[in-house]
């Protein structure tokens, strides 16, 4: 019982980095990566779907996108689902290709953007501490109903703790990355 209290607090933290790694791909650095448009959605014969499905989407060169629609009148649609993004990103038609180019950040911009990131990591910490207080409850749960000694609940609150130190670190280490990106020039 110990075990799986462990093991699924493990593995809810790992959710946690990895929901944290994925919101901040969608955070822009200077550089253009094919990623970015991953959570743009086009309207698609009545449905919503994201761009990377109804188009070709890759990296022109360091600061363009390239998106190449599957059909042709779909070209109108993606380049308007682009623009209308939150990313601020501007494109451009070129016959049947959509080219994206990244704007430079100012120095403003760099630093909102590093205050998003730090918002997220803190998301982050705090999802991961709630799991850490979910497994100590349901540790504390197990010594209530007698199934464990309080040395064995006491040992797995630690291994729990470490756990939590871990992914604490593993965030702060995801951030300074970002962080690092953001600012460089």
């Amino acid at each position: 019982m110990v075990e799986d209290i462990k093991k699924s607090a493990e593995q809810k933290m790992q959710k946690s980095l990895e929901a944290l790694k994925t919101d901040l791909a969608k955070v822009r650095t200077g550089r253009a990566h094919a990623g970015l448009l991953d959570h743009v959605m086009v309207e698609y014969y009545g449905s919503m779907v994201a761009v990377n499905q109804v188009a070709n989407v890759n990296l022109g060169d360091a600061r363009t996108i390239n998106v190449q629609p599957y059909e042709k009148n779909m070209i109108a649609k993606v380049e308007k689902a682009i623009r209308d993004s939150d990313l601020g990103l501007n494109p451009a038609t070129n016959g049947d290709l959509i080219r994206v180019p990244m704007p430079m950040l100012t120095e403003e911009r760099r630093r909102d953007l590093t205050k998003i990131v730090r918002t997220e990591g803190e998301g982050a910490k705090v999802a991961i501490r709630n799991v850490r207080r979910d497994a100590n409850d349901a540790l504390k749960k197990l010594i209530k109903d007698k199934a464990i000694s309080e040395d064995d609940e006491r040992r797995a609150q630690e291994d729990v703790q470490k756990m939590t130190d871990k992914a604490v670190a593993e965030v702060d280490k995801i951030l300074q990355q970002k962080e690092a990106d953001l600012m460089a020039v």
